[in-house]
């Protein structure tokens, strides 16, 4: 198959929690451990950090920079638009969406998600439109030629602000396709995103508990942790309530 961008949308005006992505586990920011793990993915020919024109996010633009991934600059509000203009800048007929709050991101789910695409040949895929994973595990994949038919189609604030919720919305316009979670990975109750200060919190405790230098902590190995080492980590962030499209 042709190439495969992975794009991050990162901003740093959160509204739940301000510079998320800038706040630092053990020394790194939450964005740069993200691209150290979508680096070890199978399937990804390029990272795009995708952020915005506005001048407090000059900080993105200079952490992809030192992380050696490409960035594009577009609206904060018109994520969608953002996408396409990310795509265009590194010629991708393919791209992959992952949000930039998710620092415990799967490769290999990321390839079972990219390698399903590949083998049904549909114009979308994900491991979301049935949640049956963690929180924080989320991947998506389309093809360049439907996130412009989404683009053009897409006209309310909140399919523009969602960049794929257009597509999944439509089944009669894109053709879909869902990933499900095998044991042990299915457990959607999990929250390894960060939204909150909670979020944030069981993030940090997981990372102290197995990062390990020269390595990415395997998914498996928190799953552990959380379900028989330390199961009181997951009532940090359990009464956290997902923000709704």
């Amino acid at each position: 198959m042709s190439k495969i961008a992975c794009i991050i949308q990162a901003r740093t005006g959160s509204s739940r929690l301000p510079g998320k992505v800038l706040k630092k586990i053990l020394g790194k920011p939450l964005l740069e451990h993200l691209v150290e793990r979508l680096k070890r993915s199978q399937t990804i020919d390029e990272i795009v950090i995708a952020t915005t024109l506005k001048s407090s996010d000059r900080a993105i633009i200079d952490l992809a920079e030192k992380c050696a991934v490409q960035w594009y600059a577009g609206s904060e509000d018109d994520v969608l638009s953002r996408y396409v203009g990310a795509a265009k800048k590194v010629n991708s007929p393919h791209v992959i969406r992952v949000t930039s709050d998710c620092p415990l991101i799967d490769p290999e789910t990321i390839d079972k998600v990219v390698n399903q695409y590949k083998k049904t040949n549909v114009d979308y895929v994900s491991n979301t439109l049935e949640r049956t994973y963690p929180r924080g595990l989320d991947a998506e994949i389309f093809s360049m030629e439907a996130l412009e038919k989404a683009d053009k189609a897409a006209v309310d604030q909140s399919s523009r602000e969602h960049v794929t919720l257009y597509m999944y919305r439509h089944p009669e316009h894109f053709s879909l396709s869902n990933v499900r979670a095998e044991p042990p990975l299915n457990r959607p109750d999990l929250r390894l995103c960060v939204d909150t200060e909670e979020d944030f919190r069981l993030i940090k405790e997981i990372y102290e508990a197995l990062y390990k230098p020269e390595k990415i902590i395997d998914v498996l190995d928190v799953l552990n942790l959380l379900m028989n080492e330390r199961p009181e980590l997951v009532k940090i962030n359990a009464h956290i309530e997902q923000k709704k499209v």
